[in-house]
């Protein structure tokens, strides 16, 4: 028997449309002809699935008795003996009841696959095996039920159902997914805008996985052995080198360029297995390669660009990433151009990037101009052409001397005198000349193969020759210094350049500035410290063995910090640049002192306008129960004909005056503690529902006004029990009196992580956007127009309160209009939740 075809429908997320959209196929199977069946469908209450539902064959659910409670499982027994051609399986993830053939519903799919029979299915992505840990920590929430990835992946196709966050979002607001009350809950917790995105990315990658896997299985079917880009896949080269933190480094941001780019680090090995620079350090790059998201790979190969672009062309790579080689010039020069080169030749479609690294002298170093204009080894190579060139040239002149062949015998040597002062410089040079001009002497001149010189005119000669090579030689050597020169001013411009960009971009001035010094100059360390030994910045790792160089940042008769350089000495050049970056230190140091005491003032000023609204406040909100206090007192005193009802009316009045200004009181004296941040708390593990019903007892607040939906499963938040209760009081009494008078408040609880949220939900006219920020500023009112609310203290407080506890009080828009209060704080230890249950016991 031929087994069936399963097509998996992917979701990023309850919601998608995943059951839709198999319903839909079921109906057009159905109209071009085909047996099809519906075997079980979860609708979740939700009108518009169950409506596609309507027209088509559902084989009957079979029902199980499960603790007393009847559960509708899918009846794999009939759909087998109804054999259609097709069959629509809801919930490839789903766990059976006790009591059904199979314990999951994936196994019942396999039976009818086996049967012959095509399974339509849909599953979300955090059901899938593998990635139940990531989406665990993507949501906070872990799913018990999933379905193994090779069930998935065997799939004959995978199509993801996918749909934009924020109109999965738009369509749970609008009750499209869950009922009205889960809908707030939803939106906070599981259905983030953050975690929507995640989940949708996991969902899309891991599909883009699935059809690489099947491109790569049919390029192999059929022998296709060219590369298909069709992602970006960068391979870098590690020797075990130094450069390896840079290239993957540099590899890590190249494959970050493009939506799902893939880093892949190799080494290739010798057959001897003995080719490696640093195994210590090779350790320390597979670590970082896998820090980066990336996979570490080691083969072996003694042709090592060969392997390289073998390995990169079997992974379908894109970019090829080496680095520049570490041979000076003249190893270069006597053994090739290298492996770069090679593996360029060899690459083909796949883009090979040489990275420069400070092994290869690539990092910002200054050249030095002191002593001679031409290093050493251009020295000795020039020395070399000159011992060299002069016998040969001398032999191929000598074969073929004639009486006139004196002139271009002198400019033959001439033109090798210049050669040597091109490569060499002046004291090559020099020797040239001389040697030269005693060969003409001794093979050219009368008389011949001696060292004397008969007539006074070639004597004449052979001075202006030697005079002439002289000349061109300290030509050569000015321009080479000179060109080192110009190397030099544009290395300090580059410096100087690099250091401006680098604070411009927003990075530490100072950090930039000491991490430049020790690049440009070469030191093993460079540490700032202040006044007081403390270290400000630091770049490298300061030599314990050597006296380190101290300079003083700042004018010299007052610091505002020292310099420690570890390194060589500097010569004067270097050290007049390095003058200039310790100005720049200084500047950079005194515009930090300056913004921080600019922030200090601005402090000083909110401090003030704080201080002026809080006169404000007392004169416009103190004088109205102040002023009824004290007539009702007055009265009291002043009347002796007052009925009992008048008297009774008048100590209410001032009971109640007086009452609202030891509230006003309170509040201010809590606010200034709050405002410095001498706040007493004391945390303990606090059950939530206690500090909400003990929120309502002190609001009378009833059933008629208030609508519950506290978590029982909800572990004791680590929080402070008077201040919470007061922050709830707050939060409930604002919610209360913007809502309209026929919609009660709802306060629900949920647990997110290691987080737990109080969301007090009205139905009011809601808050602007722009403005959910600015209500928690000291002094502000709904309108600064009602002397009944008070002070506009209240949720200043509430938030201090919670900063306090470590938890925090943040405002969201209410789906359908209003505004929601979240009161997030986290969770207590299972210590301290076990502590708090057992007095619950006693």
């Amino acid at each position: 028997m031929t087994r069936g075809r399963l097509r998996v429908l992917l979701g990023a997320a309850p919601g998608v449309g995943k059951t839709f959209e198999m319903l839909a196929e079921g109906h057009r199977l159905a109209a071009e002809g085909q047996d099809m069946v519906v075997a079980i469908v979860e609708t979740h209450g939700r009108t518009a699935t169950a409506a596609q539902l309507v027209g088509l064959e559902q084989v009957p659910l079979r029902t199980v008795r499960h603790r007393e409670v009847e559960l509708r499982e899918l009846d794999l027994e009939a759909v087998l003996i109804r054999a259609p051609q097709v069959a629509l399986v809801d919930e490839l993830a789903h766990t059976n009841a006790p009591g059904t053939p199979h314990e999951k519903r994936w196994q019942d799919v396999e039976a009818m696959l086996d049967a012959g029979i095509d399974v339509i299915t849909t599953v979300n992505v955090q059901h899938i095996e593998s990635l139940n840990g990531v989406v665990e920590k993507i949501t906070g929430v872990a799913q018990q039920e999933t379905v193994p990835d090779e069930v998935v992946r065997a799939a004959d196709d995978v199509e993801v159902v996918d749909l934009a966050p924020q109109s999965l979002r738009d369509r749970l607001s609008a009750g499209s997914v869950y009922p009205a009350e889960r809908v707030d809950a939803a939106l906070s917790n599981y259905f983030r805008l953050g975690n929507l995105t995640a989940l949708r990315e996991l969902a899309l990658l891991w599909l883009a996985d699935e059809v690489d896997s099947a491109l790569r299985s049919y390029r192999t079917t059929h022998g296709i052995d060219a590369a298909w880009q069709t992602r970006e896949r960068v391979v870098v080269a590690l020797t075990g080198g130094p450069e390896g933190e840079t290239l993957l480094r540099r590899g890590a941001r190249i494959a970050a360029r493009s939506a799902g780019g893939e880093l892949m680090a190799v080494h290739v090995l010798a057959q001897d297995g003995l080719r490696a620079d640093a195994p210590g350090a090779l350790t320390a790059q597979q670590r970082l390669a896998t820090a980066l998201g990336g996979s570490y790979h080691q083969i072996v190969g003694d042709d090592v660009p060969e392997a390289l672009v073998d390995f990169a062309q079997s992974a379908d790579a894109t970019q090829l990433v080496i680095g520049v080689s570490r041979r000076g010039r003249l190893a270069a020069a006597l053994t090739g151009p290298g492996i770069g080169a090679e593996v360029i030749r060899r690459s083909g479609d796949i883009d090979v990037h040489i990275v420069s690294h400070a092994a290869a002298g690539g990092r910002v170093a200054l050249p030095r101009i002191t002593g001679g204009a031409l290093g050493w080894r251009r020295q000795l190579l020039g020395l070399a052409v000159a011992l060299v060139g002069g016998p040969l040239l001398s032999w191929m002149l000598y074969s073929l001397r004639s009486p006139a062949s004196i002139t271009s015998d002198v400019l033959a040597y001439q033109l090798l005198v210049v050669v040597v002062a091109l490569i060499g410089g002046i004291r090559p040079a020099l020797f040239a000349a001389v040697l030269s001009g005693l060969t003409l002497d001794y093979l050219f001149v009368e008389p011949l193969f001696t060292v004397t010189i008969s007539d006074p005119l070639h004597a004449l000669a052979l001075v202006l020759y030697v005079v002439i090579a002289v000349l061109v030689s300290i030509v050569v050597d000015q321009a080479a210094r000179r060109a080192r020169a110009a190397r030099r001013a544009s290395a300090e411009a580059e410096l100087l350049a690099a250091v401006a960009g680098s604070v411009l971009r927003g990075d530490s001035a100072p950090l930039a500035l000491v991490s430049r010094a020790r690049e440009t100059f070469g030191f093993s360390g460079v540490r700032l410290l202040g006044l007081d030994g403390t270290v400000i910045a630091t770049d490298g790792e300061p030599l314990p063995d050597q006296a380190p160089m101290i300079i003083p940042v700042g004018p010299h008769e007052a610091p505002r910090a020292f310099l420690e350089l570890h390194g060589s000495e500097l010569d004067a050049p270097a050290r007049r640049l390095l003058d200039a970056i310790v100005a720049q230190l200084a500047a950079a140091m005194e515009h930090t002192d300056l913004a921080a005491t600019a922030r200090r003032a601005d402090v000083l000023a909110e401090t003030d306008r704080v201080r002026s609204a809080l006169l404000s406040a007392i004169s416009h909100d103190l004088r109205r129960p102040l002023a009824a206090a004290m007539a009702a007192v007055g009265g009291l005193r002043g009347s002796t004909r007052l009925s009992p009802q008048d008297r009774a009316d008048l100590l209410e009045t001032a009971d109640e005056s007086l009452g609202t200004l030891s509230k006003l009181v309170t509040d201010l004296l809590d606010v200034s503690r709050v405002e410095a941040g001498v706040l007493a708390v004391s945390l303990a593990p606090i059950d939530a529902a206690d500090a909400v019903v003990a929120a309502l007892d002190e609001l009378a607040f009833g059933p008629d006004e208030v609508e519950l939906g506290l978590d029982a499963e909800l572990p004791p938040l680590h929080a402070d029990g008077v201040l919470l209760q007061r922050v709830l009081v707050n939060v409930l009494a604002n919610a209360h009196r913007h809502s309209p008078s026929d919609a009660r408040v709802m306060v629900t609880t949920s647990r997110l992580g290691a987080t737990a949220e109080i969301r007090i939900v009205d139905r009011g006219e809601g808050v602007p956007p722009e403005r959910q920020q600015s209500m928690f500023t000291p002094f502000q009112r709904e309108g600064d127009n009602d002397n009944t609310v008070g002070l506009g203290l209240g949720l200043a407080l509430s938030r201090g309160f919670m900063e306090g506890m470590g938890g925090s009080l943040t405002p969201e828009d209410t789906p359908g209009g209003g505004l929601t209060m979240v009161i997030a704080l986290p969770v207590a230890s299972d210590s301290a939740s076990d502590a708090v249950d057992a007095s619950g016991d006693a």
